[in-house]
């Protein structure tokens, strides 16, 4: 197998040479190189970037399979009536975030009734530096605190944005982070702390929906 010219653009047939290859045969970046017949380091490089769109994903044996960008459909299709269901339980708006690079892109997002709410439509992105939970759960934060115990969430208050907080939850597939679930509640509504409020329910929409993504 070579390396084929589909488009004419080198780096873009190389680089989706590579996502077909391992498409159903998962592959290290030596096995990859050899049956693209490209360099090593071409190879190890194009690999990593696509890892980092999603497209490919590195196992912790080195070896590459599809990413989780071919799963977003399933994803949002299977959050959807979760969401739904936080939001109804809660009474805030119920996102789902994933991560792309640098940024994270609202997946799905089930907005409050109230006026005053919370509210990014789906398709929205953000820079990861800009913080929040969904944030900090994407990039794979402990949410272990300080004295040991362990809720499974990640709280922000007026940090992004002064008036607004959240609470976030990892969506887990084996060790890997492939989603943040988040609720977000206006300052005002919060009466203790939007972990302490709604942490559990987040906690237990997360779990949910990596339950049905690994059936």
């Amino acid at each position: 197998m070579t390396t084929d010219t589909v488009t004419g653009v080198g780096v873009l047939d190389k680089a989706m040479s590579i996502v077909d290859a391992v498409e159903f045969h998962p592959m290290t970046a030596t096995d990859l190189a050899q049956l693209l017949k490209m360099n090593l380091s071409t190879t190890h490089r194009l690999a990593t970037a696509l890892t980092q769109h999603g497209l490919v994903s590195r196992g912790d044996d080195g070896r590459y399979g599809p990413g989780v960008r071919f799963d977003m459909s399933n994803i949002a299709w299977a959050s959807r009536p979760l969401l739904t269901q936080l939001r109804d339980e809660t009474s805030e708006t119920a996102q789902l975030w994933v991560r792309r690079g640098d940024s994270r892109l609202c997946l799905e997002s089930v907005d409050a009734v109230q006026e005053l709410r919370v509210t990014l439509p789906a398709g929205w992105m953000l820079p990861l530096s800009e913080g929040g939970s969904a944030a900090f759960v994407l990039l794979n934060e402990p949410t272990r605190r300080e004295d040991g115990t362990d809720h499974g969430w990640i709280e922000s208050v007026s940090q992004r944005t002064v008036g607004l907080s959240s609470v976030s939850a990892p969506v887990r597939i084996g060790d890997k982070v492939v989603a943040a679930v988040c609720l977000g509640v206006p300052l005002p509504r919060v009466q203790t702390s939007p972990g302490q409020q709604w942490g559990e329910r987040v906690v237990a929409t997360a779990n949910e929906l990596a339950q049905r993504l690994s059936r």
